[in-house]
């Protein structure tokens, strides 16, 4: 019999999976990895994103949150904040928590904290995340804190100025 990884995602208000998997692949702070039978222990920071699982030859997806993943001896634990399976998603209302999410990253004045830039940053995050696992997602976009946005056009032309023009007759 081959051998398989238990799986099992948890979140404050509990158990959320709990499946026996061939293989599975996580977004981790340092980017996104994949897990096989017999892994070697590892402890990772989770970001935001999809969590794919294969059961034989069926492949399911879900939407984790920040947190963490333990793996040891052939089991993995996922501590997350948030969990959301594809049937669950509700499109509309995930579409309305980022038009509101981006609306309040455009307000946020320059005297907002760095705690109120993360958690407008992290409900964009998980309502892109969710309409990706949807199969819906967002066009990409790029979020810059509210000082960038407030750079002078001068220092932008200053910056531009510094960078060394191409070459193309160069030889490489």
């Amino acid at each position: 019999m081959a051998r398989k990884i238990q799986l099992r995602i948890i979140t404050p208000e509990g158990p959320k999976l709990q499946k026996e998997v061939d293989e599975f692949t996580a977004p981790s702070v340092q980017g996104e990895f994949g897990v096989l039978p017999e892994h070697r222990p590892l402890l990772a920071g989770l970001k935001t994103g999809i969590l794919r699982y294969t059961e034989g030859s069926h492949e399911e997806s879900v939407a984790v949150g920040p947190g963490f993943v333990k793996i040891a001896e052939g089991q993995a634990e996922v501590l997350t904040d948030h969990f959301i399976a594809k049937e669950d998603v509700d499109a509309v209302v995930a579409r309305k928590d980022l038009k509101e999410a981006d609306e309040a990253l455009n307000q946020l004045s320059s005297d907002a904290t760095e705690s109120e830039r993360a958690v407008a940053i992290a409900a964009a995050r998980w309502a892109a995340t969710r309409l990706e696992l949807y199969g819906d997602p967002p066009p990409a976009t790029i979020l810059l804190t509210h000082e960038m946005k407030l750079l002078a056009h001068e220092d932008y032309v200053e910056t531009l100025k510094d960078i060394p023009e191409s070459d193309d007759s160069a030889e490489v």
